[in-house]
């Protein structure tokens, strides 16, 4: 075990502020406590998630040290990564529930109003429904959409575990793509893929969708043992995690020589993308600039129809979490939200079998990919 605090991934400024912040929004809801339960936001106040094996949450007041309350058995790996001075533990025969519940009746909160996630995926209806019977004089308010913004402009540090990111991202594409070949199967990639995040420094986790790319919907397909052959095209897309924040990145591989319409195909995805990533700027509305590839790639003739989003925000992902993505804010045609420096994007475009992506960054005054692979559609 290290010492207390030796494995924080952010300086203790930075927690305070995050915390400062999220306080001063309970205060203008009136809330006096606030329990965080969902992975990915712990992590964000207090450097420390863990799954939901058994429940557990911070407790966040109105002014204060936030509190956490966790699993006895795993306090340890806690106490390295977190900077609170303070937290409950419970046994295993213990009601986790009843634990929180406790704990804010001992610090006054029995008949104040206490907020809560109705978004979040640890509180259940009968976890909801148990701390309003063991808390019957309180008053429960909604703080989800809070919770969201709190983590969607990205500090410096952020970003820097994001670069790192992306750097890992396009060593191991491009050593993917090397590697490729007729004759191995799609799992043989995954298998590649795997290490190669491991021997460039990234966390455990995902590899990413890597499938043979055919039609519209290809985006999502399984991975199958049977081998690749002349003609196929190797869809590739990448989510390695560094420190827990991603960066994530889609090319095409033709295995042989591409047709020309491949070619054409593949020139038009990478030009749609290029404008839409020249027109995001602060201020910019989410459905204009999805329009510019969707309503592209419809009038070009790529596809009938584009039902899927064409961008995402992109932050840390516990290996935890039940989101391998977050839509908080996607590019849709009905968003109507304005993009802000500092925001992170997996923005991607796709028809017939091919796809590009790059994770990128919103600046001052415009945008910049976070990931440099070279943006073509490549051949074996």
């Amino acid at each position: 075990m290290g010492d207390r605090g030796s494995a924080m991934a952010f300086e203790k400024a930075e927690f305070r502020a995050r915390v400062g912040r999220i306080q001063q929004r309970m205060r203008a809801r009136g809330a006096d406590a606030l329990i965080v339960d969902v992975g990915e936001f712990m992590a964000y106040f207090c450097g420390y998630e863990v799954s939901l094996n058994m429940y557990r949450a911070l407790v966040v007041p109105a002014s204060g040290e936030p509190v956490m309350i966790l699993r006895e058995l795993d306090e340890a790996p806690y106490l390295e990564l977190s900077w609170l001075s303070e937290h409950v533990t419970f046994r295993d025969w213990d009601d986790p529930v009843a634990i929180v519940a406790d704990f804010l009746r001992r610090k006054g909160f029995a008949e104040s109003t206490i907020a809560v996630d109705l978004q979040s995926y640890a509180l259940t209806v009968a976890r909801h429904d148990a701390f309003k019977a063991l808390l019957p004089k309180a008053r429960f308010i909604d703080m989800s959409d809070e919770l969201m913004r709190s983590t969607l402009v990205k500090s410096a540090a952020e970003i820097a575990y994001q670069r790192k990111a992306a750097g890992i991202v396009d060593t191991v594409m491009r050593e993917t793509i090397e590697w490729a070949r007729e004759g191995i199967s799609e799992r043989d990639v995954q298998a590649f893929v795997s290490a190669g995040f491991f021997n460039h420094g990234a966390d455990h986790g995902l590899v990413g969708p890597i499938t043979a790319g055919t039609g519209e919907n290809f985006l999502h397909g399984l991975a199958h043992n049977r081998a690749l052959k002349r003609g196929d095209i190797l869809h590739l897309e990448l989510v390695p995690k560094y420190r827990g924040y991603t960066s994530r990145l889609m090319r095409s591989t033709v295995l042989g020589a591409p047709t020309g319409e491949q070619k054409a195909t593949a020139a038009k995805l990478a030009d749609l993308q290029d404008r839409q990533f020249a027109a995001i700027r602060p201020g910019a509305t989410g459905c204009d600039i999805d329009a510019i590839c969707r309503q592209g790639v419809i009038d070009a003739g790529l596809r009938t129809v584009y039902n899927n989003v064409t961008g995402y925000t992109l932050g840390f992902y516990p290996a935890s979490t039940v989101r391998s993505s977050n839509f908080y804010r996607a590019f849709l045609p009905n968003a109507d939200w304005q993009f802000e420096a500092g925001m992170v994007f997996h923005a991607y475009v796709s028809a017939q079998g091919l796809a590009f992506s790059e994770t990128i960054l919103v600046t001052e005054t415009g945008c910049e990919r976070l990931t440099q692979m070279e943006r073509k559609l490549f051949s074996k």
